[in-house]
This record gives C-alpha cells, structure tokens and sequence, in this order.
C-alpha cells in the first residue's frame, strides 16, 4: 500500500495519480475516512490526559481521607466515552483500511500518461503468407486440442499432447535453466495461499473478481508465482548486504479473467490456467531502477536465445497494473494473429507490496527501512509456445524446433 504519511502531507499527489491512471477511486473519502480517524485519536488521546489527570487527584484525595466521590464520577463518564470513541475508531479504521489496501501504487515520474512508448525492438517480424494461427498449426499437429480442454474443464481451457506437451516442458526447463545460470535461485512453491499472502501483493482485496477461491478452506489459487515469492519474505527482516535477492519459479497460474473474455478466445494466448516462469527481485531502494533495467534484459535474453522477435514497451499510467509504479511489457512478434502480443510485465513495485507484507531491510548502521519489490515474467510459457508455433512455421506444415530447445526436445521439427 502507500505511504499513510502521503494522505496529510499531500493529498494532491493521490489525486494526481488518480487522475493519470484514469482510475474511479475516491479520493476524497480516503483523506476523509484518515482525518476522521485522526481527530478520534486525538480526542482519545485528550480523554486518556484527563482520565490520568483526575485519577492522580482522585488518589491524592483519597491519602487525604477526603471526598472523591465527584471526581470518581467524572472519571467513570470519561472512561464511558473513551469506549465509545474506541469503537467508532474501530469501525473508521476497518473503512479507511478497506480503501488505503484499494488505492493503487504512485506511478513513477518518467511514466507517459496517455501512450506507450516503445523503448527497444528486437529481430525481424516474419512476413512469409502461409502464417497461419497458432491453434490452427497445433490442431492440424494433433499437439493442442481446445476441444479436450473443454471437454475436462470448460472454455478457457486447452489440452497439450504429444509433442506440444513435451514443448510445454522443454521451455520450462529452459527458462528455469537460463535464469538460474545467471544468478537466480530457484524456488517451487505451494499454489494454494492463505487470504493475508494475496493481499500482500496487492491481489486482494481489489481483484477478488479475477480470483479462484476454495471457500471451504479459505484458501485461494495463485494467479502468479509473484504472491508466493514475494511473500516468502512476509515479516522479515532482511540484512542489507544480502540484497539484492533474484528468485525465479516455474508455476501454474489460474484466473478467471474476468471482464475479458470474448477478446481472443481462440488459442491458448488467454487461458484460466496456464504455466509461468516467474522472477522477482527484492532489492534496496536506491538499487530498485537499475534492477529493473537487469529485469527486462533477463526476460528479454529467453526471447533472443529463441531467436523470437520482440520489443518493449514502457506503459503509460492508464495501463499500468495496481500494484506497479514503472512496467516495461515485452511484446512477442506473433506473424499468425499479425501483431505483436504481451508475453512479459517486468515491473518495479517500489515499497507498495512490502508496506502490505512487512518486508523490510536492515542498514549496516542499524536503521529499518521498507525493500523495493519487482517482479516480471520470464517469460509467460503458453504465449512462447504460441509464438514459436507461428514463427517456426515451415511452408509443409511442419515446425522447426528452435536450436536453444533441441537438447530438450530431442528432436528438430515437430510434425516430421
């Protein structure tokens, strides 16, 4: 969440940022809710002063033998109204903590408000003709069947077999080989979290929507390896010479993409369920910028050992996520569909996501002090299997296997 400091010294900077991320959010009920809890406070605060006052007259009226009865009523009438304002502060402080944990994170100063802006692009777009959709190739393959996914679980879902299946694994052995050879480590976590884990990184409550929830445990699926990763640090204090600390996941994800559906059904480029290589940094903040330069440039590397055109693009405010204060998306060339797709979001949470996790560092003199968080796919696996199908494709059908996956694959081409 923000800095609570920010909502009195300066609530012109959370309109501000309302308005570039064209957000409906409240702002004025949150400075509302904050200075009605401040004015409780005080006057609990006031109450308390005075309970002390007349308690020390009482004893000293009663070493004196003398009537104290008055006072005593007195007393019993502040403590009386002290209940009250502690309940209503209870009742402002759930509102107020309600809207602070659905205010989005201050975006970055260099963030355009209205466009993106393309920074980097990568390789040659592939313009042969017979380019065809990736779920047409993977049917005519037999190695993808939307048809199967439905049948076990609905729309939204695809099943991989055959070759598309051991495509599937051979990217996620490669992605979680290249990361860990440079500096990564890797980690596997639980896919069921605890409500207090999604809420650490900004997941609840404001996307409960896009959510699977398992009611009767009140657990809920991960959409991310990002909630658990992050999360792994919840309530910790951590040295500063140990950051900054780089761990990479291999995870299935699950969302309902809720207010989605309908925009590109076909495919498996949006799915309820899908595999993800996930990184994320916990760094100092002074380090957090330059590391999410190192961010994009390692999720960037899985696209060129793929010899997988691509560019990036840094978003503007109206498009950034919740929890991001600077996202640069990586966009896979996809010559089936003619246009490019996001296949990675690398993004620099600031101290949003630790303030709601309680991750902090410690400094060699001693002070404490919120990390920055940042996380990014590396990269998104359907969506690179999607975008190899399209740019391998080869005038018979078949599809040549890049070179960086041969060894996994154990093979050349898929269809041969």
């Amino acid at each position: 969440m923000i800095n609570p400091d920010l909502i009195k010294k300066n609530p012109d900077l959370l309109r501000e940022n309302i308005r570039k991320r064209e957000s409906n959010f409240d702002v004025e009920l949150l400075i509302e809710k904050d200075m009605k809890r401040r004015e409780i406070q005080m006057k609990i605060d006031s109450l308390r002063h005075e309970l002390n006052s007349i308690t020390d007259k009482i004893a000293e009226l009663t070493r004196k033998n003398q009537n104290a009865e008055e006072l005593k009523r007195k007393a019993k009438e502040i403590r009386e109204e002290i209940k009250k304002c502690e309940e209503e502060r209870k009742s402002v402080d759930a509102e107020w903590q309600n809207l602070i944990l659905n205010y989005p994170n201050i975006v970055h100063e260099s963030i355009p408000e209205k466009e993106p802006k393309i920074i980097k692009t990568w390789g040659e777009p592939k313009k042969e003709e017979f380019h065809i959709p990736h779920w047409e190739i993977g049917e005519k393959l037999k190695i993808m069947s939307e048809e199967k996914g439905a049948k076990l679980s609905g729309s939204g879902f695809t099943v991989m077999q055959g070759d598309g299946a051991l495509l599937e694994r051979a990217l996620i052995n490669f992605m979680l080989d290249t990361h860990t050879k440079n500096g990564y480590r890797e980690i596997f976590t639980p896919y069921l979290v605890r409500e207090e884990i999604m809420e650490g990184t900004g997941h609840l409550p404001k996307f409960a929507y896009d959510m699977y929830q398992i009611e009767k445990d009140n657990l809920w699926l991960i959409p991310t390896a990002e909630v658990t990763l992050v999360n792994l640090f919840r309530e910790e204090i951590i040295p500063e010479d140990e950051l900054t600390i780089n761990c990479v996941a291999y995870s299935a994800c699950f969302r309902r993409e809720a207010g989605s559906w309908g925009r590109e059904t076909r495919g498996i480029i949006r799915q309820h369920q899908f595999n993800k290589v996930e990184l994320v940094k916990i760094s100092k903040p002074e380090q957090s910028y330059d590391e999410l330069e190192n961010l994009v440039k390692d999720a960037c590397r899985i696209l060129e050992l793929l010899n997988l055109p691509y560019r990036v693009v840094l978003l503007p405010a109206n498009d950034m996520g919740f929890s991001a204060s600077k996202t640069y998306d990586i966009e896979v060339w996809m010559p089936g569909l003619g246009k490019f797709v996001e296949i990675s979001s690398c993004s620099n949470c600031e101290d949003f996501q630790a303030r709601r996790a309680m991750i902090r560092l410690r400094r060699k003199n001693g002070k404490v002090e919120y990390v920055h968080t940042l996380n990014g796919s590396g990269v998104a696996i359907g969506r690179c299997l999607a975008a190899i199908l399209e740019n391998y494709l080869q005038k018979d059908g078949t599809v040549k296997v890049p070179p960086a996956l041969t060894d996994y694959m154990k093979k050349s081409f898929i269809g041969k």
